[in-house]
């Protein structure tokens, strides 16, 4: 019943205070913070858990059937930190409606990685996009914003529904995900379902040339629903390359991987290099992603264990410094005023707490030796070299020295240097606020110092 527990408990307190009669700041942030710790406390046990429901049987049998894989596990965890840190960092308008959004959100990305079923997974990939949709239709600067997010991720979900709903006709039943008696499908159609399944993972992620939602999406969302959206919806794609596609297709997969390579790399240097010339604080972050999760498709494309063992540990530590950053970056603008580079500086004098966290958080990204995302990057590059893509290990490596770069110079313009006589003194982190970053940073120490905790065999089986 854990699993259940897990999608049930944020999607219906989400329900209901969507109802609440009336705006009541406490109540709703009191109530979200509950829910997002306890959601915390059962994904960590929960690992063994299972619940199995029956759904039909013809024209193909689906279930109902929850319960957490290894590498599902980590990303419920991952998303109930992240979830917990959102909800208690709000401090937008219509906080109510704000923290119903992220709960509802966690409830369906949870259904998403803890199904077991091809055709359920299918409808929580489509049901996560409504919370983030209407989020920015009340918050974006654009309704056009939210109409491309949406329109987007709604086509590469069509795809995906078509594409499983032709593997259950074939195989005779979509309940498959982490299943290690099921060995693969090999008709004809493998191919074009396969072709499919990527399509939609590449859009989701998101991938070069299919990123182009993105920006606009991280920079015109508030900070608690990106920090979720960038540190764990966008890792749905990638769980989606490796329990699914790489899982059920794997020769078929393996033929195309060359060209996944190729994106993986293209984003990775794309990203990377827009991101050293941006502005924008958020910005920057959000380019960061794009090439960090290239490097994630790099390793899956390789077909090295090693390295997919590295993308699972990247995966966790991306999403940690990601939430944390954004998060961090509400806090920056609440009490600049400003996201530019141009106008930022100073931070240090007056928020030493708050540059702290910052400088974590930054430091996390561009790859520090102790926190979580340097073993990641390291356990790539040694599985992608051995795997033969010499020049991709060469390629990722200029990435990742150009991320230093940037987060550098992100780090530097925000915090150091005089203070801008014309920007407020806005008091330093406050306890609250310090509550809201704590468990993300205790999760990067933790997983930089002990990453054997994300790099254990059998990454793909129960």
């Amino acid at each position: 019943m854990i699993p259940l527990l897990i999608i049930l408990l944020p999607l219906v307190v989400g329900v209901l205070l969507y109802l609440l009669p009336r705006e009541d700041v406490a109540v709703s942030k009191i109530a979200g913070a509950v829910v997002a710790a306890a959601t915390v406390g059962l994904a960590i046990g929960g690992r063994t858990e299972e619940w199995t429901w029956h759904w039909f049987a013809h024209p193909f049998v689906a279930n109902f059937h929850f319960g957490a894989t290894f590498l599902s596990h980590w990303l419920v965890v991952l998303l109930t930190l992240c979830t917990f840190g959102a909800v208690v960092s709000t401090k937008v308008a219509r906080t109510r409606s704000m923290i119903a959004s992220l709960l509802f959100l966690e409830g369906t990305m949870a259904g998403l990685f803890l199904t077991r079923d091809l055709l359920v997974f299918a409808l929580f990939w489509d049901a996560m996009l409504l919370p983030v949709f209407f989020v920015l239709l009340s918050w974006g600067p654009h309704p056009s914003i939210a109409w491309r997010y949406f329109l987007y991720n709604f086509a590469g979900g069509l795809v995906l529904l078509l594409a499983v709903a032709a593997f259950g006709a074939l195989v005779g039943t979509t309940d498959v995900i982490g299943n290690p008696a099921y060995h693969g499908l090999t008709s004809g159609w493998a191919p074009w379902i396969l072709a499919g399944l990527a399509f939609a993972f590449l859009v989701k992620t998101p991938v070069w040339p299919f990123h182009t939602w993105m920006p606009a999406t991280y920079e015109g969302t508030p900070s608690p629903m990106v920090a979720v959206v960038s540190g764990v919806q966008s890792k749905a794609g990638l769980y989606g390359f490796i329990a699914i596609s790489l899982a059920l297709f794997p020769q078929y997969f393996a033929r195309e991987a060359p060209v996944f390579a190729v994106l993986g790399v293209v984003s990775l240097l794309y990203g990377a290099f827009i991101a050293l010339v941006q502005s924008d604080i958020k910005l920057v972050v959000a380019y960061s992603s794009l090439s960090h999760l290239g490097l994630v498709l790099l390793a899956i494309a390789s077909l090295n264990h090693l390295a997919i063992e590295g993308a699972v540990v990247y995966i966790v530590a991306h999403g940690l410094f990601s939430a944390l950053l954004f998060i961090v970056l509400g806090y920056v603008e609440e009490r600049e005023e400003t996201r530019s580079l141009g106008k930022l500086g100073g931070l240090g004098w007056k928020n030493p707490r708050l540059t702290g966290a910052f400088c974590v958080a930054a430091l996390a990204a561009l790859g520090l030796p102790g926190l979580a995302g340097f073993a990641g990057e390291l356990v790539i590059l040694i599985g992608v070299y051995e795997s033969g893509y010499v020049w991709a290990a060469i390629l990722a490596l200029v990435a990742i020295v150009t991320a230093s770069a940037y987060f550098l110079r992100l780090l530097q313009g925000a915090t150091q240097g005089p203070e801008v006589a014309d920007l407020p003194v806005r008091p330093d982190l406050t306890w609250i606020e310090g509550l809201a970053l704590a468990p993300l940073l205790f999760a990067l120490f933790y997983f930089g110092v002990y990453p054997h905790a994300l790099l254990a065999s059998g990454w793909l089986h129960p």
